[in-house]
C-alpha cells in the first residue's frame, strides 16, 4: 500500500447492500511515531451520475428522489439531484448513460467526462464518476422515472440553467455531485 500505513486487519460488521467494516491501521506520522487507528468504512461500490443539459434551450433536467440520510439527519429527504447509479461492472460512462435513460427516459448525447471525486472520503469507499451530456427532444425514449423494483419513486424537474444556479445558492439543491457538476458547467459557460 504507502509506507507510511500499514493495515493490521478488517473486522466484518454489517453485510447487506454495502459492507461495513472496522478498519485497523498503524499509521506513521511524519515525526517517525507510529500510531494505532480504528476507522468503520462502508463499501457499496462505486458510481457514475450525470447532468443532462439542454444547450439550445439552456436548461437542465434532475431527478427528485427520497433520499433517507437526509431525513435522519432532520433535513427535507427529497433531493434534486443529477441521475445517478452504482457502476453495476460497467464502465462508467455506460452506468451513467445507462442512469440517465432509466431515470429520465433520455438518451444522452455528447458525453463528456468531467472528473472523478470521493464525496466522502472519510468513511465511505464509492468514488463517483461525474459526466454531462446533452438532452432534447430527440433523445427521449420513454417517460422515465427510475426503477421501481429498485424502490425508485423519480420526479422529472426541467430547470433553466440560472434557476438551477440560484438554487444551490439558496440551498434547495444541497447534493455535492450536482453542485459540483452545476457548477462545472457554469465555469465552461463563462
Amino acid at each position: 500500500m504507502i509506507d507510511r500505513i500499514s493495515i493490521i486487519g478488517a473486522k466484518l460488521l454489517v453485510k447487506n447492500w454495502g459492507t461495513l467494516s472496522n478498519v485497523t491501521l498503524d499509521y506513521r506520522h511524519k515525526s517517525g511515531t507510529v500510531q494505532r487507528l480504528e476507522r468503520e468504512v462502508y463499501d457499496h461500490g462505486s458510481a457514475a451520475a450525470m447532468l443532462l443539459h439542454d444547450p439550445e434551450r439552456d436548461t437542465v433536467l434532475l431527478v427528485r428522489q427520497f433520499r433517507l440520510p437526509p431525513l435522519l439527519n432532520g433535513d427535507a429527504p427529497d433531493l434534486l439531484e443529477v441521475c445517478a447509479g452504482l457502476l453495476d461492472g460497467e464502465a462508467p460512462a455506460i452506468a451513467a448513460a445507462r442512469e440517465a435513460l432509466e431515470e429520465t427516459g433520455h438518451e444522452p448525447k455528447g458525453v463528456r467526462h468531467v472528473c472523478d471525486i470521493y464525496a466522502c472520503p472519510g468513511s465511505l469507499t464509492e468514488k463517483v464518476s461525474l459526466f454531462i451530456g446533452a438532452y432534447d427532444q430527440g433523445t427521449l425514449r420513454h417517460a422515465g422515472g427510475g426503477l421501481e423494483h429498485e424502490g425508485e419513486e423519480i420526479e422529472l424537474v426541467e430547470l433553466d440553467f440560472p434557476e438551477a444556479l440560484a438554487m444551490i445558492r439558496d440551498g434547495r439543491i444541497v447534493d455535492a455531485k450536482t453542485i459540483i457538476l452545476l457548477q462545472h458547467l457554469a465555469l465552461q459557460r463563462a
